[in-house]
């Protein structure tokens, strides 16, 4: 039975984390501490893994479902949501730290220094 988003907002920590589930899936993870954090559980290549999809209640529960549906798709495409995102993250991480950018910080923040250094 799908789960609403009434039974997300009450769901109160316990001394062992736990999960509601959803369908296809998605479930929500509630920790000791409080925190509640949507997953997705899938299987990909014959292997069965979870990924993150973000914390409650910043992530709710209908664009849980859509990011469930998207990586579904991924899936029926060949695509592993995993290995996806990680590609992701490491362009971004390349991105942001390529050596002209860093040798430019560097220049900007030393100023004072003449043109002989």
């Amino acid at each position: 039975m799908p789960l609403t988003d009434m039974e997300a907002r009450a769901a109160k920590p316990r001394e062992k984390e736990y999960k509601l589930t959803d369908v296809q899936g998605l479930y929500l993870l509630i920790k000791p501490s409080g925190s509640k954090r949507w997953y997705l559980k899938y299987r990909f290549a014959g292997k069965e893994s979870r990924i993150a999809l973000g914390a409650y209640p910043q992530v709710t529960l209908g664009k849980a479902r859509e990011q469930r549906d998207s990586i579904k798709i991924m899936i029926r495409n060949g695509i592993n949501p995993s290995k996806k995102r990680e590609v992701e993250k490491q362009e971004a991480i390349a991105e942001t730290l390529t050596f002209k950018k860093v040798a430019r910080d560097w220049h900007a923040s030393n100023k004072r220094w003449s043109e002989d250094h």
